[in-house]
């Protein structure tokens, strides 16, 4: 017996980590041990662990929860992650993670020096759009008030790039090379605006240790897929199932998975391509398919499948009305706005796509997909619509995804219920998105929140369009108007 209970209680089909732990180094850094991270870069770590690697993570945590760290540490770091397809499960336990620090448990100097650490190569993030504090020009948003912090007290940071330069700036100190930071979000060149934004921090900072970076530091881009649902009281108890014991630090997902990754860095990186993953000298084509043609998808189906009365994607696409027009929306709208990947059919991965989005076993919350809207709707349908604008060409299901969202900001559901909307910029939103006409709520949304391109702000037959789309919504509902796509 180990005394582990996840090892100790498991079924006898969950696979277990065959590889000698004691041998695995805190190579890696990552920041933001959430879900997605769980179920991705850390999975792919644990696949090239069993197949000869060594490099494993230290979790690093600033503001998040402690419970699933502490969970973590309590279990020798292993954590479980059930695949959960629509004909059946397949487990494992994952042994990638070494050790962890938490901002709630150890200073900040306690953290920026286990970044800092020599044998840390790489530093991958997962924090979301809204952790880059990015302003509306790509770069660093130095009204932010954390940012702001941070600068006045650049030894005692609180932000995630704060904390990527504070810790750049003690290697630079100790003469020791810079870490690679690998950004795992799902960002248009990811690491160009993770670059842009330590860069500029660190020039307000220090211009020598900006030059420096700018000269050594490597920041690869990368594109992430996984589908992976938040945690609710019915996963854990599918996970307890289906491993045999519980498991706080536990996550349930779909078996697909894929990861794309500039293969740029400063002092090497594991063999993640021995797991699957792509390394290419250019991301950006994988990053606009996924982006356009997974995620924004997603969002038409979250916006309006929540509207319409629909919980999750699983739910939404059972209507076939909402089916097809997900599907015609990547075939006729987004296809013809990309570039492909080399080797990809992209009509083949919108078929794959609509299959996931089927999958009854993930019960991914519209609700969830709906947040942070604002900082996601630019890359998974504006800049789609300013390609159409350009060109001449029609794009309804485009304009109606963001009809459904100026809808959904507003915080009215179409049976009259208030809905939770989560968005940085929600209190905002919502004054736009009240009062007046279609046509006056539209011109308040696109000149006042900041994240419409000019050619959408001046387009008036793009402003027309939207209007009677927001008119339509507001007098028939979500469902009524996407059944009436053609």
């Amino acid at each position: 017996m180990s005394s582990n209970p996840l090892l100790d209680q498991a079924a006898a089909d969950v696979l277990r980590p065959d590889y000698d732990r004691s041998k695995v180094e805190a190579r890696m850094c990552h920041i933001g041990f959430g879900a997605f991270h769980r179920a991705h870069q850390a999975v792919y770590t644990d696949d090239v662990l069993r197949a000869g690697g060594t490099w494993g993570y230290r979790e690093i945590e600033l503001r998040g929860p402690s419970a699933p760290l502490q969970a973590l540490a309590e279990r020798d770091y292993l954590y479980s992650v059930v695949e959960n397809a629509a004909d059946g499960q397949k487990a494992r336990i994952s042994g990638a993670v070494v050790d962890h620090r938490h901002m709630e448990e150890c200073s900040p100097e306690g953290i920026i020096a286990a970044i800092a650490d020599e044998k840390i190569a790489l530093v991958s993030i997962t924090v979301t759009e809204k952790g880059y504090t990015l302003g509306a020009d790509g770069g660093l948003d130095f009204d932010n008030p954390a940012i702001k912090a941070d600068l006045e007290n650049p030894d005692q940071p609180q932000t995630v790039v704060g904390t990527l330069v504070a810790a750049l700036a003690a290697r630079k100190q100790a003469g020791q090379k810079p870490f690679t930071v690998l950004s795992c979000d799902n960002l248009p060149s990811n690491g160009k605006l993770a670059r842009r934004a330590v860069i500029d921090f660190a020039r307000a900072r220090d211009s020598a240790l900006a030059d420096w970076i700018e000269e050594h530091g490597r920041f690869p881009s990368t594109m992430v897929d996984r589908i992976v649902p938040a945690m609710t009281e019915e996963s854990y108890r599918l996970l307890a199932q289906r491993i045999g014991t519980e498991d706080p630090a536990g996550i349930v997902c779909e078996p697909f998975r894929q990861w794309v990754i500039e293969d740029d860095f400063v002092s090497g990186r594991p063999d993640w391509d021995r797991a699957g993953a792509t390394f290419t000298d250019d991301v950006v084509p994988y990053e606009n398919m996924k982006l356009r043609m997974l995620n924004g998808s997603h969002s038409f189906l979250a916006y309006l499948g929540y509207l319409g009365g629909y919980e999750t994607i699983a739910e939404t696409m059972q209507d076939p009305t909402y089916r097809k027009a997900a599907r015609d929306l990547m075939g006729k709208e987004q296809i013809p706005t990309l570039e492909a990947p080399d080797g990809i059919d992209l009509d083949e991965y919108a078929d794959a796509l609509i299959t996931r989005f089927e999958n009854p076993a993930i019960r991914h919350r519209t609700w969830q997909i709906a947040m942070d809207g604002s900082q996601k709707l630019p890359q998974r349908a504006l800049e789609s619509i300013a390609h159409h604008l350009k060109n001449g060409t029609p794009c309804p299901r485009l304009t109606l995804l963001v009809a459904g969202w100026i809808r959904y900001v507003a915080g009215t559901d179409d049976k009259g219920a208030p809905i939770d909307v989560r968005d940085p910029l929600a209190d905002r939103l919502k004054t736009l998105a009240n009062g007046g006409s279609s046509r006056e709520k539209v011109e308040r949304i696109l000149s006042g929140s900041g994240i419409f391109p000019a050619a959408l702000r001046e387009s008036v037959g793009f402003k027309e369009s939207l209007a009677e789309s927001l008119e339509g919504l507001g007098k028939n509902g979500a469902r009524k108007m996407v059944a009436d796509l053609r």
